[in-house]
């Protein structure tokens, strides 16, 4: 069955997190949000993101990941120096300022990007060799700015204010991860001895507060396929990018005071859907706040099950749908690399590129 039409899809997961802070605000509180008329655990979408495309590069065998720095022009001067060792670091970080000014990108005096740029490799590669020719109009340079998009930007987007003909829809969408239940923020009062301090020195050498609390949360993105597709155009490159996606939703993990409180967990339930109609967030399962004294994982799951049951009145039924750790699910139960394995045949039957 092959399709050219929208292709949507779904990630749904709970995952518990004890005690930690991995996401909190600029007062270094625990980041929070109101639904359902009580007060959430959440996690913003741009830090699970972060913690996806650093999962991407460590774990990808895709050698077209990008970076977002303000330090594009040094990065592409040292793509210029790989390419002619003859030019100097000094006149390569010049052509380099020089070929990202002419493709409407502002830098600073100093050879920085005004905002973060999100670059792939090959752009970088691309743009270094037009500043060694130098001779690409704006129009050429925006050009490679568009083609050999990293997978991250594709999924991600790219957002470039000095010139909108830059920017690059993502394709990919990602929800707030919120708590299935209301949290009150706790304290921890610290204190550290100095290990140097005399006999007649009794006190801390440090002391201090650090906030926490602990959820089990719903988590929620989605792949507009067909627009991914579109953007890459490599079957074999989008299938494993979507799987890749897939890992590192699930064993990915923002780094916020990590250390401190050692939060180390994987979701206990994942569903997956891949549908044509439209993508379906299942978050109004928990818009009543789950209430529990005797945990809320296994509420959550049955909460996420019904809804995904509900729901069914409402859309079409989705091409594809699979789950890891809902028992009293209808659908297909599996392994990670298993539903992998199925989530590469029907992609591969229904992509048509």
């Amino acid at each position: 069955m092959k399709t050219s039409g929208r292709l949507f899809l779904d990630i749904h997961a709970i995952q518990t997190v004890p005690p930690s802070n991995i996401n909190r605000d600029d007062t270094g509180s625990p980041k929070t949000a109101q639904y359902g008329g009580v007060t959430r655990a959440r996690v913003s979408s741009q830090s699970w993101k972060r913690a996806i495309r650093q999962y991407f590069l460590k774990h990808g065998a895709i050698n077209n990941v990008g970076i977002r720095s303000l330090e594009v022009v040094r990065y592409i001067a040292g793509k210029i120096t790989d390419i002619d060792k003859s030019i100097s670091q000094e006149e390569a970080l010049k052509l380099a300022q020089k070929t990202l000014n002419s493709a409407g990108v502002s830098t600073t005096k100093d050879g920085k990007t005004r905002a973060l740029f999100f670059i792939s490799s090959k752009q970088a590669e691309k743009l270094a060799q037009a500043a060694i020719a130098g001779d690409k109009t704006k129009k050429e340079l925006q050009e490679l700015l568009k083609k050999d998009l990293a997978i991250d930007i594709a999924l991600f987007g790219r957002m470039v204010a000095d010139d909108p003909k830059l920017n690059e829809d993502a394709s990919s969408q990602f929800a707030h991860a919120i708590s299935t239940h209301g949290v009150q923020t706790e304290f921890d009062f610290f204190t550290a001895t100095d290990d140097f301090s005399s006999v007649d020195d009794a006190g801390a050498g440090m002391l201090g507060t650090v906030e926490y609390n602990s959820s089990t949360l719903y988590r929620y993105a989605n792949i507009a396929v067909h627009e991914f597709a579109r953007q890459i155009g490599d079957k074999e490159l989008i299938i494993n990018a979507v799987k890749l996606f897939v890992e590192a939703f699930v064993k990915s993990m923002p780094t916020g005071k990590i250390n401190t409180f050692a939060n180390q967990t994987l979701p206990q339930a994942l569903l997956i859907c891949l549908r044509q109609d439209r993508p379906v967030s299942l978050v109004s399962a928990f818009e009543r706040p789950i209430r529990s004294s005797e945990g809320y994982v296994e509420k959550s799951i049955h909460r996420l099950t019904k809804e995904y049951k509900s729901v069914e009145q409402w859309i079409d039924a989705p091409l594809f749908t699979f789950s890891l750790g809902m028992e009293d699910f209808v659908g297909n139960q599996t392994s990670l690399p298993e539903l992998q394995k199925k989530l590469e045949e029907t992609l591969g039957s229904l992509l048509d590129i």
